[in-house]
């Protein structure tokens, strides 16, 4: 009886995550299946919440349920011992999908670069900057953790050779900003 158990534990949740992985290679796994239940303990450093009780996470922890209790049986230990040892799998199981499924939605990022956050920002002209109004050059900054190359043009006019270090001063539009030279910052703090 108790051996039907942990093999029907076994096969359910292994079937349950076979399927989950077989959805998400297919692309069809978009909904998120999961409860959230918060464990805020401040000092744990968990206080964003932590999701355990996922279809992931569950499905672990009863698959490894079923094995653990099936091992237990194999080398002879009675029903109820079996089923307190096969919790220990179970459990690690479960919060271990938890954490690494956690993790994993972290890696998350949209990619796309916030051109309004590139003021303040310090940069290198990469093509010179013509005076007079003429037309963007081009500039070099780091934006969110990357290299973007920008058109760049100077507020008042004047030319901005290549090489110079600038910091940008707004924004014109999706792929131009406006940008000063470094010195004048530094003679306005002199």
């Amino acid at each position: 009886m108790m051996t039907t158990l942990f093999l029907a534990c076994a096969g359910l949740g292994a079937s349950v995550l076979v399927l989950q992985i077989l959805l998400s290679a297919v692309g069809l796994d978009h909904g998120h299946s999961s409860l959230d239940v918060g464990l805020h303990g401040g000092d744990a450093g968990l206080d964003e919440g932590l999701s355990l009780l996922s279809v992931r996470s569950v499905a672990a922890g009863v698959a490894f349920f079923g094995l653990g209790g099936l091992a237990a049986m194999a080398i002879g230990l009675a029903g109820p011992i079996a089923v307190l040892v096969a919790l220990l799998p179970g459990v690690a199981a479960l919060a271990g999908t938890a954490v690494l499924m956690r993790q994993l939605v972290r890696l998350e990022s949209s990619g796309t670069i916030r051109i309004e956050r590139a003021v303040g920002a310090a940069g290198t002209v990469y093509l010179t900057i013509p005076g007079g109004h003429d037309g963007p050059g081009k500039v070099h900054l780091t934006l969110q953790g990357r290299t973007v190359e920008l058109q760049a043009v100077s507020p008042d006019g004047s030319p901005i050779p290549t090489g110079a270090p600038v910091v940008v001063v707004s924004v014109i539009d999706s792929d131009t900003v406006e940008v000063i030279p470094t010195s004048l910052i530094e003679e306005v703090l002199e």
